[in-house]
């Protein structure tokens, strides 16, 4: 779960301002969290309390309504109702990761992740970027090499996994569908040799930075499992105190 968060505060940077370079320091004095964090926490609540994935999203999104939502997105969390908006945003990818940890079954994560996903995103790509992030997590925190998760992403849900970073980064631009970005943030975690290369890499394209790097990190951090002490660190400092006891019960209950 902090592996998603410190992708976001990384990226976070970078959201407006692409770079088509891993050489960029980690953290500067703009790092911040965003709404892919705020959406991590509010699923990683859902699945630690209960109460449903709705109800925990607009809890939190309502206690920091400025943390960059779409408008789709913020016009839900100020409404009363809850209904779906028909979204194939990577809304739906960025908050899914807790997920991947909690459920113990692949059945179980891909239900959980369509669960998460269709309270706002359920169109059937919105579905399908969050279900594949979250398969992608679960096949990693339980052991699964690199080319089996890359394997068992293509074969269920048809993404090209092929290419490397090298070949994606010089036409990719910003694009906030789950086809654009799950299959990057994707491949950035699949040519890394570690946590940070992922997140760099994931940056580098030039893209949704944010949410590509929260993803990777996601993945990345289930695959390669203690994160560096330093971005622990910074990350730690940068989030609200009730946003840190949600991460660290969670961590507690699934993450050891």
């Amino acid at each position: 779960m902090l592996g998603a968060i410190a992708g976001d505060i990384i990226g976070s940077v970078y959201e407006w301002s692409p770079i088509k370079t891993t050489d960029f320091p980690l953290f500067q004095p703009r790092s911040r969290f965003t709404d892919d964090s705020v959406m991590t926490v509010a699923v990683g609540y859902a699945l630690l309390c209960g109460g449903g994935y709705a109800g925990a999203m607009k809890r939190f999104g309502r206690r920091y309504p400025h943390a960059g939502y779409g408008g789709s997105f913020r016009d839900w969390l100020r409404a009363d109702a809850a209904d779906p908006y028909d979204s194939w945003g990577n809304g739906s990818a960025m908050r899914v990761s807790p997920v991947g940890w909690a459920l113990e079954t692949e059945a179980k994560v891909l239900q959980a992740a369509e669960g998460s996903a269709e309270v706002t995103h359920n169109h059937p790509e919105g579905i399908k970027g969050a279900q594949a992030t979250a398969l992608a997590v679960f096949l990693a925190r339980t052991g699964a090499g690199k080319d089996a998760i890359r394997a068992a992403i293509e074969s269920r849900f048809g993404y090209d996994l092929q290419r490397s970073l090298a070949d994606l980064r010089p036409d990719y631009i910003f694009d906030v569908s789950c086809q654009a970005t799950v299959p990057a943030a994707l491949i950035a975690f699949l040519d890394s040799d570690s946590y940070e290369a992922a997140v760099r890499g994931a940056i580098s394209l030039g893209g949704d930075a944010d949410t590509l790097a929260c993803i990777a990190g996601a993945i990345a951090e289930a695959h390669y499992r203690d994160l560096p002490a330093p971005i622990v660190e910074e990350v730690r400092r940068r989030l609200p105190a009730d946003l840190l006891e949600v991460v660290d019960d969670f961590t507690q209950r699934y993450c050891r």
